[in-house]
């Protein structure tokens, strides 16, 4: 194989075939000037005989002075490779249909006609000085034979490049291999166009740049039709970790490409997507998290910095203090053993009724723990509250007070009054403590995210703030105004 494969991106056309992706010419250079950056070979801007704003997208990116080469798709026809001139571009992929099925069925015409005129389009667009990548549009269904010989013919033109397309994505990686070492043999740089029907679009690109393709074609995040297009970042990914094959491509910027293409084609990538998944560095067993303290390669193929990403770790059932105590260092914070198990039982709790603990989320609890300094002097033992509406807002608690139970009852405007109203009342002997203000947020959206409660407690001179963080408002409110009682005592 080359010293380095080369990369035919085809976000701005397979990509934009995705169900649901309309690209704006403004969109379309913007990304371009992103796959630019990121290092590949060949953009494949568009579509030329798309439209008039197909066109003035493809033209613009052709006059933007990139340093890739600007490529159009086009048919077999003339007019297309027309379209194609008139926006400037270095090169066209000319996609030939050449399997039986879509010959006599799309077509409606013969192998030979098709062929005839394949090869004359290619001579159009060399004789008026355009690169050519001859492409065989479901060549891994078509017959090898007239393939070998449509190639061949290809050759003689001459085109620049040869390209295999498995357009249904039908092939497996040990038939690439066997395609790709026969078709060395023809003369041209041969490419591979793979789809991912089957899940095999990474294995089979891999494959055939490995049995001698000095190319492949790929998206950003997968994009294309159906199931997608071979993806990028996990192609350069497999080549250079797993094969020691370096790539032009620049691994750290593959992240914000990712991102960037995600925002602009409105396309979500998958949490669990190879590389570029928002799950792809995050960690959540508590087992896991212990072995990343001792080393992070314990359970990462690859540090995220490689890709341009950090590090996550997202909290629940499964965390351990191992857990919890990387976090705490990771914010600059010291807990005593018995806070930690607090967070922690907090953190498992929230986990065993299906929630998940998100960054932020553990920042407030941490936060809500560390309030205390010392032993609290009042402690809450029990809280019934019962709220609706036909009846009054209704708060029992039950505290405890230097070590003395105080149960009283309370009602309210609602039940985080009625809440708070019950703890006044148990709290009889220190009138002189005052809620001076009351805010809630919630940390990360959504009905069940953790609350987050704060409050602003005065005594005197003396103004202190505290906050709760639960995923029950009521709780967080009565945590946060204990947590000022506290201190204030």
């Amino acid at each position: 194989m080359p010293p380095k494969p080369r990369f035919l991106d085809t976000t701005l056309r397979d990509g934009e075939q995705t169900p649901g992706v309309n690209l704006t010419p403004d969109d379309k250079m913007s990304i371009a000037a992103a796959l630019d950056s990121l290092g590949v070979d060949v953009i494949e801007a568009g579509s030329a005989p798309v439209s008039d704003g197909e066109r003035s997208a493809i033209r613009a990116i052709a006059k933007a002075g990139l340093r890739a080469e600007i490529c159009s798709y086009t048919r077999a026809v003339k007019a297309d490779i027309d379209h194609a001139l008139s926006c400037d571009v270095d090169s066209i992929h000319l996609v030939v249909p050449l399997s039986d099925l879509h010959i006599t069925q799309k077509l409606k015409k013969t192998r030979p006609q098709v062929l005839e005129a394949s090869l004359d389009a290619a001579r159009y667009a060399k004789d008026h000085g355009l690169q050519v990548e001859y492409s065989a549009e479901d060549a891994s269904r078509a017959d090898f034979q007239f393939l070998s010989d449509a190639y061949r013919a290809a050759a003689q033109v001459p085109v620049d490049r040869i390209c295999f397309c498995d357009t249904v994505g039908v092939l497996q990686p040990r038939k690439v291999e066997e395609i790709f070492q026969a078709l060395r043999a023809l003369g041209p740089p041969a490419a591979f166009h793979g789809h991912n029907d089957f899940g095999l679009g990474t294995a089979n690109s891999v494959a055939a740049l490995l049995s001698g393709a000095a190319q492949a074609h790929v998206t950003i995040n997968g994009l294309g039709e159906r199931a997608g297009n071979a993806s990028l970042e996990e192609v350069v990914l497999v080549l250079e970790r797993l094969h020691g094959i370096p790539t032009s491509i620049r691994k750290e910027k593959l992240y914000e490409v990712s991102k960037l293409v995600s925002r602009l084609t409105k396309m979500p990538v998958g949490l669990s997507k190879p590389v570029v998944g928002e799950n792809a560095f995050t960690h959540g067993s508590g087992i896991h998290i212990h072995g990343m303290r001792a080393d992070p390669a314990t359970y990462e193929p690859i540090p995220p910095e490689l890709v341009g990403r950090t590090r996550r770790f997202v909290f629940g059932k499964h965390t351990g203090k191992a857990g919890i105590e990387i976090s705490l260092q990771e914010l600059g914070l010291r807990a005593r053993p018995e806070q930690v198990d607090e967070i922690t039982r907090r953190v498992k709790e929230l986990g065993d009724k299906g929630f998940k603990v998100t960054d932020a989320d553990l920042k407030a609890i941490i936060d809500s723990v560390l309030q205390v300094g010392a032993e609290p002097k009042v402690k809450l033992k029990e809280l019934s509250v019962v709220s609706g509406n036909h009846m009054t807002p209704t708060a029992s608690i039950t505290l405890q007070v230097n070590g003395r139970e105080v149960v009283e009852a309370a009602t309210g405007v609602g039940p985080v009054d009625a809440a708070i109203n019950a703890i006044r009342k148990a709290m009889a002997g220190a009138k002189d403590i005052e809620l001076v203000e009351y805010h809630v947020d919630s940390v990360t959206g959504g009905t069940n995210a953790v609350v987050l409660v704060i409050v602003k407690m005065a005594r005197g001179d003396k103004v202190i703030t505290a906050q709760g963080a639960r995923e029950d408002i009521i709780m967080a409110s009565v945590e946060a105004v204990l947590a000022g009682i506290n201190r204030l005592l």
